[in-house]
């Protein structure tokens, strides 16, 4: 057999791959990273000067940084020790699901953009512009209530503006696209831009916060940010915010799969000529894609004020464009979408615990992260290469508003 033909053979194979085969698919490659990732760990040891009581010893070879270690504290330390006897839920292992739950809004957020196939790369200018939005009228709103009535009714309120507000920042590219053909990757990067400016403008004067030095807004009361639920108050985390993700997850999944407005977002991802063939308005279908997946994204920027921070501040980290490798991770799945939030979550916050409990260079930490999210990703990102080059990888859409022979694609 010629090498295409075996190249489109295997691209066949795994683009109708099953669920199962592709979690074990993944699986294999994580595996496969941290195997890579040790010899690279071992190699970079052996280059490294130590003495010999700091050296390990494999195969008779002494070397500077204990691979074992490395992920040990990658992983395990990511989720707080949990198999040492004095574990507890504060600590690292908050911050691991901190992290996971704002990236699990960013993901979706991405995620739904790309099933519609459109390139949402503004997903971190809108999670700025909901955060914003949401530190100020929730300020506002916090004069009116307050106690426990106040949380009750702030909380919901806070991820209400941040959705909104994130919303409607996402339907600036969508509006462009559908009613003037602009590209979407270059306007909602650019918008990108544009939110960072204003923002920084408006939390460097209007709105800065009188009695702090840095560019923030006046801090919200603490009744009007997310409750912590058996973590401390110091941890900046919130069991009730991470509900709120666990919900988007499902909400979003069947909001796919089981609804009209999910199958015309669905066709129009896989073929848009034969969606609009069946009766999908792809104008429309642009402008609500990108509003809720900005509305996601605004969710993200209302989560990192009121369970993080507690006010708006300038420089948000890029968990935006982190989302964009969550969902690539996924497959752009909403269910896969939770898993792989938290898998870059432990990556995140184990990164950490690595670079402060060994004396491995940061810039090796990095690799080892970089290595396994690649690793992870490959396999999904030849099976979406395959769809486009195989016959595997098509569809054909039905005008009834189905999919003939059973359940729909990704």
């Amino acid at each position: 057999m010629r090498v295409p033909d075996r190249i489109q053979t295997v691209l066949e194979r795994l683009v109708g791959a099953s669920a199962t085969e592709r979690i074990l698919i993944s699986t294999a490659a994580l595996v496969l990273s941290i195997l890579v990732g040790a010899v690279l760990v071992l190699v970079a040891g052996r280059m490294t000067t130590c003495t010999a009581s700091e050296a390990v010893y494999y195969f008779g070879t002494g070397f500077c940084y204990d691979p074992v270690v490395v992920f040990d504290r990658l992983f395990l330390g990511a989720l707080g020790d949990p198999f040492s006897g004095g574990w507890s839920p504060d600590g690292q292992f908050s911050v691991t699901l901190r992290e996971t739950t704002l990236l699990l809004f960013t993901g979706l957020s991405v995620a739904l953009a790309f099933r519609a196939g459109i390139f949402n790369i503004g997903t971190q200018g809108q999670m700025v512009v909901g955060g914003m939005a949401t530190a100020l009228l929730v300020l506002w709103a916090s004069s009116l209530v307050s106690g426990v009535v106040g949380t009750f009714l702030l909380v919901p309120f806070g991820v209400l503006v941040g959705a909104v507000f994130g919303g409607l920042y996402g339907a600036i590219p969508g509006l462009l696209k559908a009613y003037a053909d602009a590209n979407e990757v270059i306007t909602t990067i650019m918008l990108n831009f544009i939110a960072t400016g204003i923002t920084l403008y408006l939390v460097s004067g209007a709105f800065k916060d009188p009695n702090s030095a840095a560019n923030q807004t006046v801090p919200l009361p603490d009744y009007a940010q997310f409750p912590t639920v058996l973590f401390g108050g110091r941890q900046d985390f919130s069991l009730v915010a991470l509900a709120f993700g666990v919900v988007a997850v499902g909400a979003l999944y069947y909001l796919l799969e089981h609804t009209a407005f999910g199958y015309d977002v669905r066709t129009s991802g896989i073929q848009p000529d034969a969606a609009e063939y069946g009766g999908v308005d792809a104008a429309r279908t642009i402008v609500a894609s990108l509003t809720l997946s900005g509305a996601l994204g605004g969710v993200a920027g209302a989560m990192y004020v009121m369970m993080i921070l507690g006010s708006f501040q300038s420089g948000v980290p890029s968990y935006g464009f982190d989302g964009i490798t969550v969902s690539i991770l996924a497959g752009n799945n909403p269910l896969g979408v939770g898993f792989a939030a938290l898998l870059f979550g432990v990556l995140k916050s184990g990164t950490t615990v690595v670079q402060f409990a060994t004396d491995v260079p940061p810039q090796l930490v990095g690799v080892l992260r970089g290595l396994i999210i690649l690793f992870v990703a490959m396999p999904e990102f030849f099976r979406l290469v395959g769809k486009r080059v195989t016959d595997t990888g098509s569809k054909v859409v039905a005008t009834d508003g189905g999919t003939p022979g059973g359940e729909a694609d990704e």
